[in-house]
């Protein structure tokens, strides 16, 4: 996402940086390597959080395959994402 001062030309434009909680279960988990952390970045949807993750860690599912909640509400893979938001991955879970 970009923004800029007003008056700016949109050649002093800058990435906005959003700080946002992420916690992983399951199978993100075991490849993430950790349940949870705090990081900042210009994505601004799930999807594209999810991509830079997904790069990040070598995760192995798709994000079609990765249910999504935002502030602990199911949201979709396109829902805008704000400063500070939890944003919880859930893979698929099997039980038995």
């Amino acid at each position: 996402m970009s923004a800029h001062r007003p008056g700016a030309s949109p050649t002093t434009w800058r990435l906005v940086i959003a700080n946002l909680s992420i916690r992983y279960f399951a199978v993100l988990r075991e490849q993430a390597g950790h349940s949870g952390e705090t990081i900042s970045t210009a994505a601004t949807t799930p999807g594209q959080l999810y991509g830079e993750l997904r790069r990040k860690y070598d995760f192995s599912l798709p994000a079609d395959m990765v249910r999504v909640a935002v502030n602990q509400e199911y949201r979709t893979m396109d829902h805008p994402l704000a400063e500070g938001d939890e944003v919880v991955f859930i893979p698929p879970v099997s039980g038995g």
